[in-house]
């Protein structure tokens, strides 16, 4: 654990969606940022942006704002640039998919995730990667299915790809003035984009894809999966027992809790439980959900547990 000093400079990246989503809570959240520590706000386009915001950091601590999948995309680029372990993340959550800054203990209010920020304290955490450089936060689950079904994961996917665009450049200040020449006109409303039709339509179209309800009813839920599922190396369940669901949870003692529930055969059969610090699933081609991301279909996929492999700022 680490104490924040309150005058480290700050590197406010703030992710598109949450500035269309809900540009009160942005501001908000820059506002108390910029009155506690010298920062520079950045506005990034799209993913390129985002990641040479990133890269070009100095000694500023980044600060996302943002939702889950903005986390995660910051977390992933700090991993492949291999700088995780000397660099930790603050998060201010804005948006809609927030379940992950919850499970993690980051505030949800703009104003005491921002005070988080600059009082908290840096805790590392376990996290998953697997033999692709993909990370996992918080849960991993086989198959994909989240509280809106299938196709809602498919949906999620798509609205994170289009947070890339939007927004314009950075602007850099510091003290009470936090530094973001003309973010004010950039509140969350269609002001701020002058002429460019076509981010007004972007816009428009993110908005969309947000607000629309999960399709339920139209997407059967998945059946049942062959799957070899090997912790440290150890067989837990065979191809021959076809599975319900397999989870891997990161932070149990330096491992992974690993979950799998076989199929119900008459009697109701009870889940396998186990702890490791390697997992390995194999089978006929599976779609895997990882914190907010749904990837695949893959043959075989082998995660491994880093024991304070991130640090995430939380309240002290």
């Amino acid at each position: 654990m680490t104490e924040v000093a309150a005058s480290d400079q700050l590197l406010v990246v703030i992710d598109p969606v949450a500035r269309w989503t809900d540009g009160e809570s942005v501001r908000i959240a820059k506002d108390v940022l910029s009155a506690g520590a010298t920062t520079k706000v950045c506005l990034p386009e799209g993913p390129e942006e985002f990641a040479r915001a990133l890269a070009r950091r100095g000694s500023r601590r980044p600060v996302v704002v943002g939702d889950d999948r903005a986390l995660l995309r910051a977390v992933s680029l700090l991993h492949r640039q291999r700088e995780l372990a000397g660099c930790g993340v603050s998060l201010v959550p804005v948006g809609g998919v927030l379940s992950l800054a919850r499970a993690l203990g980051v505030p949800v209010g703009a104003v005491a995730a921002a005070r988080a920020v600059l009082d908290g304290v840096e805790r590392r955490l376990d996290l998953l990667v697997d033999e692709s450089d993909g990370v996992v936060l918080g849960a991993l689950r086989i198959p994909p299915v989240g509280a809106g079904g299938g196709m809602r994961g498919a949906e999620e996917v798509e609205v994170g790809g289009l947070g890339g665009v939007g927004g314009f450049g950075d602007a850099e200040g510091s003290g009470s003035s936090g530094g973001s020449a003309g973010f004010g006109s950039f509140g969350g409303g269609a002001s701020g984009l002058g002429g460019h039709a076509w981010l007004r339509t972007c816009q428009s179209l993110v908005r969309t894809l947000a607000a629309r309800p999960a399709r339920v009813a139209s997407v059967p839920g998945p059946g049942p999966s062959r799957l070899r599922v090997e912790v440290d190396g150890v067989t837990l369940v065979d191809l021959d027992q076809p599975v319900e669901a397999v989870s891997v949870t990161p932070g149990v003692a330096g491992g992974a809790e690993v979950e799998v529930r076989p199929v119900s055969v008459g009697a109701e059969a009870s889940p396998l439980r186990v702890v490791g610090r390697r997992v390995t699933v194999s089978g006929a081609d599976f779609r895997y959900r990882a914190d907010s991301v749904v990837s695949g279909p893959v043959r075989t996929r082998t995660w491994t547990v880093r024991e304070g492999g991130w640090g995430l700022t939380l309240p002290s």
